[in-house]
């Protein structure tokens, strides 16, 4: 799925989000293992990382080439500041109204409206490949990443008081939210 779309961050810089290309690979999986070594709100940690810049460059052409999935990147200059992306739940007619979401920013780029940029950007995305139910977990510690969800309209439908295991924190309580569309 094609996207590209420049946006000018709080602190008046620019920031192109677009589809990533199988060339950002390495930049990629770069921005992949700083992030989730940044925050324990993740699903994995950088050591668990399997991609290699060969089959990085493989998953992001085959998203650039999909009708209804996408890896978007925010780029700020030369850096990939952040991640998204929507994937199918599945392709059978009764799964695929459904499509999930995750994103990621780089802790030097919070609060500057990247998040918000690239959830929007995936709700849009979303609505085009003709989904009607967009979905995501997030940790309920996250208070931040709760509020953004809920402020763009996703909603609680669940919990699992066990869904993450962190290394330093224990267990962590997932919440299920969607989006409706």
């Amino acid at each position: 799925m094609q996207y590209n779309q420049t946006i000018q961050l709080r602190d008046g810089r620019a920031c192109v989000l677009r589809h990533a290309l199988a060339e950002d690979a390495a930049a990629v999986i770069d921005n992949f293992n700083l992030t989730h070594g940044e925050t324990d709100y993740l699903l994995t940690y950088p050591d668990e990382s399997r991609s290699d810049v060969a089959a990085e460059a493989r998953f992001l052409q085959a998203k650039a080439d999909s009708a209804n999935e996408v890896e978007i990147i925010a780029q700020v200059g030369d850096v990939i500041a952040g991640t998204a992306g929507i994937d199918a739940v599945g392709g059978r007619y009764k799964l695929r109204h459904r499509a999930e979401f995750g994103v990621s920013v780089a802790r030097e780029y919070w609060g500057l409206g990247i998040g918000r940029a690239l959830l929007n950007a995936c709700i849009d995305c979303a609505r085009q490949a003709g989904y009607t139910q967009l979905e995501l977990d997030v940790v309920a510690d996250n208070t931040r990443a709760m509020a953004l969800y809920t402020q763009a309209g996703f909603t609680e439908y669940g919990r699992n008081p066990r869904g993450f295991r962190s290394r330093t924190a224990g267990y962590q309580e997932l919440v299920y939210m969607r989006l409706e569309m």
